[in-house]
């Protein structure tokens, strides 16, 4: 399950699948790595790593990710501080969470990945990717976006895992 707290209030969870002709292997590398996002995830519009995460003598790879946004003629945008917390290949399973360096409490951000091979016809791999958000501040526009922005990940992730 979700290694967010029982006292973690939910106020987004967005998922989305999405089928490839990418082995599942490489599937799983392209997920793994947070500075792919930009390039077929347009809510994530930069995602740059910045070293590990912070503890002293850990090794756990962090990205400064920036999200964007538009409804309308209103945008967006919002900075974070992502760690990868877990990466299992023989389950082909990654968590990302956010983990900001300051003092200041932040709502959770959680992203979690699971690759899985696939029999659909000409199709290799599935994902199935889950975004979970317990801040106040997003939560009505950003279900909506967040509905959105699947629609568009699953055939740009196809396209991606395609041409690489």
């Amino acid at each position: 399950m979700w290694p967010l707290s029982q006292d973690t209030l939910v106020a987004v969870e967005q998922t989305f699948s999405a089928e490839t002709v990418a082995t599942p292997d490489d599937l799983f590398d392209v997920l793994s790595d947070l500075s792919t996002y930009p390039q077929w995830l347009d809510v994530v519009a930069e995602a740059t790593p910045v070293g590990g995460d912070g503890d002293e003598g850990s090794t756990k790879p962090a990205w400064l990710v920036t999200l964007k946004a538009r409804v309308g003629p209103f945008a967006r945008s919002k900075r974070l501080r992502m760690v990868r917390t877990s990466i299992d290949p023989d389950t082909r399973t990654v968590v990302f969470d956010r983990s900001e360096l300051d003092e200041r409490s932040h709502s959770a951000w959680q992203l979690r990945a699971i690759v899985e091979p696939c029999d659909a016809k000409g199709m290799q791999s599935a994902s199935n990717l889950r975004l979970t958000y317990s801040g106040a501040m997003w939560s009505g526009p950003l279900s909506g976006i967040l509905d959105s922005a699947a629609e568009r990940a699953t055939t740009s992730l196809q396209q991606f895992v395609a041409e690489r």
